[in-house]
């Protein structure tokens, strides 16, 4: 999701495989001054005018984002632009990412899943759309007690998925099977977790780990079934205006708001909405996504409306809520299962301190009534459950609502998060073992203790990849050398000279393809899903290239020359020809992957050391500097030596890099003792400034919606949600 929108994220070592995502206008912290030049040169820019003088190290956030992803830029507005024909709109984008992947900023990991895994939670009956939050959402699961569910009826239940899928018959075929099998299905649903959630506030975040466990207490307006369709939730019914502008739907009636002692606070009605909204709105965090497309809420954010009734959601009488759009927006209907539209109970957030309107809402936060979101106490619930106990770095549980309006239609009464703080890798197979948690992830640890015992023959099985993609962002400024947080235990060790190289290399373009060409992300990867799978969840983009495919053909200019793409081509064949016709050696999409439908995952098409050291030598002669052996770059990447996989990934990433390059590049491993501090040092950073690191691989991205402007807003300057992961504002 843009789960920071929805999007930070992070796979845990075991395949806790927790997303952590991030979406926010950030606050613009741009330098208004440059500092004093180093003796380095910025690789951004190099002086035609003078050849002798050596360009300096940028400072200002917007010039160093022209001249490193001005392009892409550029190319995404000419995409965004297209709003009446979609296929078009789809090339037009992936041409935008072409330039995306060119500039290195971002060097692509892997996704979730693509792992051996063993668990006693049936196949596709926890939501499993690409977007949104829905596949956070449990109380369709079925989970069965004693051993786990054997691979053989694993894969006669996904057959029957594919053959059942939009009839809404599958989830009763599942109970059906499993029981004639001898299955025993319980109520109950236990798993690990790794980062508790910062609020309960689900509008006042753009954080996956507070989004994946509110997102229990609350329903959307529809909700994504364990088919993948998109079904009344909290809306009856809904309509389309004919020019695609206006969106009317019909409120429930009879689902009530309860506090977390299931206490009547008042009933669901369409004013929640509104009231959700403008409170989105104001906290500023998912904002982006709603501004351009919600009439008048870009003005809003920006303070030229003040009054909220201007914007374009209002609930015209109590059960019916209506939207207006500044344009027909084709994706607009699959943004409603994310954070931006969840209700909000006015009478209850005031109740605990909040205020409605930007100044208002800025004053509670600085205040001290302000309890709304601050725990599982303080917020309002008119979802499946009731978290009846959190308890911080130990566990939490979701008690079934008693009030809920759809009370009679859940599996799963209990849900139970049990802390793992990942240090011990075996953990999680152990206690799935014990029947402690319901499933695991075998990691390469694991693995071993599985394929011994027995159990790997028993049950095994691959987990499917998503479309999260995690991967390493290069920070292009960097400023922070010491983590706020804990500023004993990680201090940077680099010199000033080598904090002056590192940004200087960083801001050129060749310098960071030698980076991304230098990296075996498969070798990386094989330290958490051992060596067998270790490219199954490898990606070489960042919306994956099957997210979307042309539905008629379209015809685009690719460098000059007009080039007509046949219905049926998928995203990342026209992502790959840009690429082609640019030059750059590095391979985005292989056609003969899927039985020839072609796939953006399961290779790495950016390795390649001869390439790296050409690349290198380029960066060198932008910079009038030398890199090599007895010269070398140093970047630090931070690590957390308490977690063995963890461990051994940042030492595979190190041996991989120092190695393509001779030694021109050196990775510093910045231990960061445990995984609190891994966090701190980017994924829990709100600005560019905040970063502390050069390279850093905890963060991610998965979409929001179905539309690859989820992944490609990430990147927009100032309110782009991962653009801060790069050093920037």
């Amino acid at each position: 999701m843009r789960r920071v929108k929805k999007t930070v994220a992070v796979a845990l070592a075991a395949m806790m495989s927790v997303s952590l995502l991030a979406c926010t206008k950030k606050a613009d912290t741009t330098p208004t001054t440059e500092t004093t030049p180093t003796e380095y040169a910025t690789g951004a820019i190099v002086p035609t005018d003078d050849p002798n003088k050596k360009p300096v190290v940028l400072t200002d956030y917007e010039a160093i984002y022209n001249a490193n992803l001005s392009e892409f830029n550029d190319a995404l507005e000419v995409a965004e632009a297209e709003v009446k024909n979609v296929s078009r709109r789809f090339a037009l984008e992936a041409i935008a990412e072409a330039k995306l992947m060119e500039s290195a900023v971002y060097i692509p990991g892997t996704s979730d899943g693509g792992a051996y895994a063993i668990s006693r939670v049936a196949p596709y009956t926890v939501g499993n759309c690409y977007w949104g939050n829905d596949s956070d959402r449990y109380h369709q699961a079925i989970v069965v007690t004693g051993n786990p569910i054997k691979p053989a009826d694993r894969d006669v239940l996904k057959a029957k998925w594919h053959e059942l899928k939009g009839t809404g018959t599958y989830e009763a075929f599942v109970k059906q099977y499993l029981t004639e099998k001898g299955y025993t299905i319980k109520k109950t649903y236990t798993l690990p977790y790794n980062s508790d959630p910062r609020t309960w506030d689900i509008l006042n975040t753009y954080r996956a780990a507070d989004a994946r466990a509110i997102i229990n207490t609350f329903d959307n307006l529809i909700e994504y079934n364990t088919e993948g369709t998109m079904s009344p939730a909290l809306a009856e019914s809904w309509t389309v205006s004919d020019d695609g502008i206006t969106y009317t739907f019909k409120i429930r009636q009879g689902a009530t708001w309860v506090d977390s002692q299931g206490r009547y606070i008042a009933d669901v009605t369409a004013e929640d909405f509104v009231t959700g909204m403008q409170h989105c709105l104001d906290c500023g965090y998912t904002a982006s996504l709603v501004a351009g497309v919600i009439k008048g809420a870009a003005e809003y954010i920006d303070g030229e409306i003040v009054d909220f009734s201007q914007v374009g959601v209002k609930a015209t009488d109590k059960y019916t809520l209506v939207y207006t759009l500044e344009q027909a927006t084709p994706y607009f209907m699959t943004m409603m299962a994310y954070n931006p539209f969840a209700p909000m109970n006015k009478q209850y957030f005031e109740s605990q301190g909040g205020a409605l309107g930007q100044d208002a809402w800025a004053e509670a936060k600085e205040g001290t009534n302000l309890k709304y979101g601050t725990d599982k106490d303080h917020i309002a619930y008119c979802g499946p459950y009731l978290v009846t106990n959190a308890t911080k770095n130990s566990k939490i549980v979701f008690s079934a609502n008693p009030s809920y309006w759809n009370k009679d239609n859940i599996n799963i009464s209990t849900i139970t998060w049990l802390y793992n703080d990942g240090k011990d890798s075996t953990k999680n197979y152990k206690d799935m073992k014990a029947e402690v948690i319901d499933g695991c992830g075998l990691n390469a640890e694991s693995l071993k203790l599985a394929q011994e015992d027995g159990w790997f023959d028993l049950y095994h099985y691959t987990s499917g990849t998503d479309a999260t993609a995690f991967g390493s962002f290069l920070n292009l400024y960097r400023q922070a050398y010491a983590l706020v947080s804990d500023e004993k235990a990680v201090v940077s060790a680099l010199t000033d000279e080598q904090k002056d190289l590192a940004n200087l290399c960083l801001q050129n373009v060749h310098f960071r393809r030698a980076l991304a060409f230098s990296y075996d992300r498969i070798a990386y990867n094989a330290q958490v899903t051992g060596d067998d799978l270790a490219a199954l969840s490898v990606i070489n983009s960042y919306t994956p290239g099957n997210f979307v495919q042309l539905t008629e053909d379209v015809t685009v200019d690719i460098n000059g020359k007009s080039t007509t793409f046949k219905a049926g081509t998928y995203y990342g064949a026209i992502m790959q020809a840009q690429i082609d016709a640019d030059g750059v050696p590095m391979k985005v999409w292989d056609p003969t992957l899927e039985s020839g439908a072609g796939s953006s995952a399961g290779f790495d098409g950016w390795f390649n050391p001869d390439n790296a050291v050409a690349e290198l030598k380029k960066a060198a002669e932008e910079l009038q500097i030398t890199i090599d052996k007895d010269h070398p770059v140093h970047l630090e990447l931070p690590y957390p030596s308490s977690i063995s996989t963890y461990a051994n990934r940042a030492n595979a990433l190190k041996k991989s890099v120092e190695t393509s390059t001779g030694g021109a590049i050196i990775i510093d491993l910045l231990d960061t003792i445990n995984d609190d501090n891994w966090y701190e040092a980017g994924y829990y950073t709100d600005a560019g400034d905040q970063c502390d690191y050069n390279i850093y691989d905890v963060s991610g991205w998965g979409p929001d919606y179905g539309d690859p402007k989820t992944y490609l807003d990430t990147f927009l300057p100032v309110v782009g949600d991962m653009i801060h992961m790069c050093g920037l504002w």
